[in-house]
């Protein structure tokens, strides 16, 4: 394949600008990445310690649900690089994947660490300049790149087309801080105030109650907040709560306590069971046993939720109100956990300040890609999936425009 003389630099070396630059110089096109970071993909790697979720095999209507306000945006790229396609993505880099139980897509491995380095091997055979700890502080006047060096100097890098990468604000140890926002608003590019997504929320316990269970897992539980629950589990911290279930309402939970807060949730502790048959359980003698003994063994409650029943007050005596009270415990989210914390961000580049091809309506030739766009999706591999689309939506884009030009 003959190679393009049109230069392109990718700064960011996530999952979004490294699938671009896969994309891209597969197309014979000279691809240089700048990665502010000692090395490729540290959020991407980091995430997959504990079992990559790479996507999600649900239905595709479903699927896009997920998306929230951003749905009408990304619906159409990710129609273009669906689940099936970032699975064969994976299968042609010799990662095979398989769908869990719970319908979520995994490498065979379960890690990101042999997918990241067969995408970096094939990066380099098909010519892609990988430059770590070089920090992209903006453009010339000329719109050549402006790169902060390893010797702390400051060199131009001209390109033909530009693909910013850089993330959101969570986990900024791993390299997304943000820091981007305030460069790309100084360039009339509207950017919308970052907020944690995907994250812990902080609970007033007593004292006794932080310090005893925080770390302790509810299992099988239901949250709901107005008109919308979710099954799952969660974790007690000593300053509140985090777990999936709480992750998959972290929009309306933010929302609401942003709307003057706190928000007010309800917690069945045991979805399997009705009120009424809780009740006819908890109607049985309890003889000599302690409350706490009489709920472990009737109501098959482990320590931390009857702890958590207690939370809320004296248990009451009357079986009905006590069965009421396990199937909607009320609890008071009063904040959201630091934004470091949070496994995502929302907020970022407004969507509506892209074109069809991902650029920059007031930067011509500069494209944006990933999470530090403006949408927000639970964990689970649609925060993936909406990355990795992205990324080969842009690098198409680049594609386009340069044909055009």
């Amino acid at each position: 394949m003959a190679r393009s003389q049109r230069k392109i630099a990718i700064v960011g070396a996530g999952p979004a600008g490294m699938i671009a630059a896969d994309h891209l110089s597969s197309g014979g096109h000279p691809v240089t990445v700048y990665e502010r970071m000692p090395s490729i993909a540290r959020k991407f790697l980091m995430a997959g310690r504990g079992g990559l979720n790479l996507t999600h095999s649900e239905d595709l209507p479903g699927f896009l649900s997920k998306y929230r306000e951003a749905r009408g945006f990304l619906a159409p790229l990710i129609g273009d690089f669906d689940p099936h396609a970032l699975r064969d993505w994976c299968e042609g880099l010799g990662q095979s994947t398989f769908v869990g139980s719970s319908g979520r897509v995994f490498p065979a491995s379960l890690k990101a660490s042999p997918l990241v380095r067969a995408l970096a091997r094939r990066l380099v055979a098909q010519g892609v300049e990988i430059r770590t700890r070089c920090e992209w502080k903006g453009f010339d006047p000329a719109g050549n790149l402006l790169i902060k060096e390893r010797d702390g100097g400051t060199s131009v890098q001209p390109a033909d087309a530009v693909l910013l990468a850089l993330g959101g604000a969570s986990w900024s140890r791993l390299g997304s801080t943000g820091g981007w926002t305030g460069t790309l608003g100084g360039m009339g590019v509207s950017v919308k105030p970052f907020q944690p997504s995907n994250c812990g929320f902080r609970i007033a316990w007593s004292p006794h109650f932080a310090e005893r269970f925080a770390g302790s897992p509810l299992k099988r539980i239901r949250i709901t907040i107005g008109e919308k629950a979710v099954m799952g589990e969660a974790t007690i911290t000593a300053s509140g709560i985090e777990g999936g279930a709480v992750y998959a309402l972290s929009a309306e939970l933010r929302e609401a306590i942003n709307s003057g807060g706190p928000a007010k949730v309800a917690l069945d502790l045991r979805p399997d069971m009705t009120d009424d048959a809780l009740a006819v359980r908890l109607s049985r003698p309890r003889g000599k046993q302690s409350a706490s003994t009489f709920l472990k063994k009737t109501a098959r409650l482990p320590a931390v939720v009857i702890a958590l029943l207690r939370e809320a007050g004296p248990l009451p005596s009357d079986p009905q109100e006590l069965a009421r009270l396990i199937k909607a415990l009320p609890l008071t989210f009063q904040g959201t956990e630091p934004i470091d914390r949070a496994i995502s961000s929302a907020g970022g580049i407004s969507l509506d300040a892209l074109d069809e091809n991902l650029m920059l309506k007031s930067l011509p030739g500069v494209f944006a890609a990933g999470e530090m766009l403006d949408w927000e999706a639970p964990t689970g591999g649609y925060l993936l999936q909406a990355t990795f689309a992205t990324g080969i939506a842009a690098a198409r884009g680049i594609e386009r425009w340069l044909a055009e030009k």
